[in-house]
């Protein structure tokens, strides 16, 4: 009987651990699914924060450059750059359809500041500051980089004649306050050449235009000595549709014609001021960025209206300097407008001509790379002529030089900017 009593004991309690085993590992595999759920969400997360932190650290990484930290872009990509073109995400050669500002002739200045080091001051410039050179992956290039209230201005004195054109591009960035810092650009005639000329009618004279924290473009131009009397004229753009916003890119055209000031945003002309030079006697002599915070690049100032249709029809061969194209790209920007436009004006009255378009480059880079994009770039204008202008392609054919025919020893930022050039030669 004992027996019999102490195996119903044994089959009850065996029944008893096999349904708590069943619910033991029902439980386990609930939890353990919850676990898993709960796991891969926290891994799609740390990837989507990875992600966003990387984005961040990719726009402004830190390098080491002779001992100094600096700003730069990601090596990979700054590679992947030097071998292709990357897209090109600029407006169209339609959105400039009113764009009629053409460059002067002849390079006089320029300064991409490919020859300083990134973390450097520039080596051209001076300051009551600080600035920086930094590299973006945002933009191709060498930038010049300001936060705060001071100024920096060419170390040397230009000389500049009574008709030239100045054009820069600038990116606003954050100021150190938070939000945009806005930005600041004067030309003006010096009264102390070793100076920064304090004050906020600095110099002799002089023309600055910049743009407030909040976006809006104005201008000032002014004249401290003008028959002892001091001359003064403003005004802003009220379109909210010029306003700027913080890490946009703007090329910006300054067209200079004795008294006349016209000043270019993009395809947007901002200001026409035909007074705003009112002794055509006293000459500007500096370049001058101040107050809050940018990035600045491609300064370019030429003098000479080009005789286009002398020097193709008479001469026979036309050297144009106003067709650009990005770092290592063969896309024809919109700012070219005025130049292609005037070309094709030309083209389309006299029917039967016939022209060669030619791309040159500078000598960096490969030769190959170099000879390839030269005929990329030619290929590139055509395609502009026939489909924007409505040239016959019949009537142009195209060729590239490379680096193999400068006109200028590849050593300074003017002289590389003198043999990246589009010729067109009359057939």
């Amino acid at each position: 009987m004992k027996t019999l009593k102490l195996l119903i004991v044994v089959i009850f309690c065996l029944g008893f651990i096999n349904v708590d085993a069943q619910l033991n590992l029902k439980d386990k595999l609930k939890n353990a699914t919850k676990n898993r759920a709960n796991q891969k969400t926290n891994q799609g997360i740390n990837k989507g924060l990875d992600a966003v932190d990387g984005g961040v650290k990719d726009l402004f990484k830190k390098k080491k450059d002779n001992g100094q930290d600096s700003t730069t872009v990601d090596q990979n990509q700054d590679a992947d750059q030097t071998q292709k073109p990357s897209k090109d995400t600029s407006p169209s050669l339609a959105a400039y359809s009113k764009f009629d500002f053409i460059p002067g002739e002849k390079v006089i200045y320029y300064d991409d500041f490919s020859q300083d080091t990134v973390g450097d001051f520039p080596a051209l410039y001076n300051t009551n500051g600080s600035g920086e050179i930094v590299t973006t992956n945002l933009y191709p290039g060498n930038w010049l980089k300001y936060v705060s209230r001071n100024d920096i201005w060419t170390d040397k004195l230009l000389t500049l004649p009574d008709n030239y054109t100045l054009e820069f591009d600038i990116v606003p960035i954050q100021g150190t306050e938070g939000g945009m810092g806005g930005w600041a650009f004067r030309l003006y005639k010096c009264i102390n050449e070793k100076s920064w000329d304090g004050g906020a009618v600095p110099g002799k004279a002089g023309f600055a235009f910049g743009v407030e924290y909040f976006g809006r473009v104005y201008y000032r131009a002014y004249n401290n000595s003008l028959d002892g009397k001091f001359w003064d004229q403003t005004g802003s753009n009220e379109d909210k549709n010029t306003y700027e916003t913080k890490d946009k890119k703007y090329h910006f055209s300054v067209w200079v014609q004795k008294t006349r000031v016209r000043v270019y945003q993009n395809e947007t002309k901002l200001f026409d001021a035909p007074r705003a030079i009112p002794d055509p006697t006293l000459k500007f002599d500096r370049i001058r960025f101040e107050d809050g915070a940018a990035m600045i690049s491609n300064i370019r100032v030429a003098v000479g209206a080009p005789d286009m249709r002398n020097k193709l029809m008479t001469e026979g061969k036309l050297v144009t300097y106003g067709i650009y194209f990005d770092v290592n790209k063969d896309v024809v920007k919109p700012e070219s407008y005025g130049t292609l436009k005037g070309i094709a004006d030309i083209l389309n009255e006299v029917p039967d001509v016939k022209v060669k378009i030619v791309g040159h480059t500078d000598s960096d880079g490969q030769d190959a790379a170099n000879l390839d994009l030269s005929r990329r770039r030619a290929a590139s204008v055509k395609a502009e002529m026939t489909k924007s202008f409505g040239v016959n392609a019949d009537r142009l054919v195209i060729d590239g030089m490379g680096e193999s025919q400068p006109v200028a020893p590849n050593d300074t930022p003017v002289n590389k900017a003198l043999n990246r050039r589009v010729e067109f030669i009359k057939q």
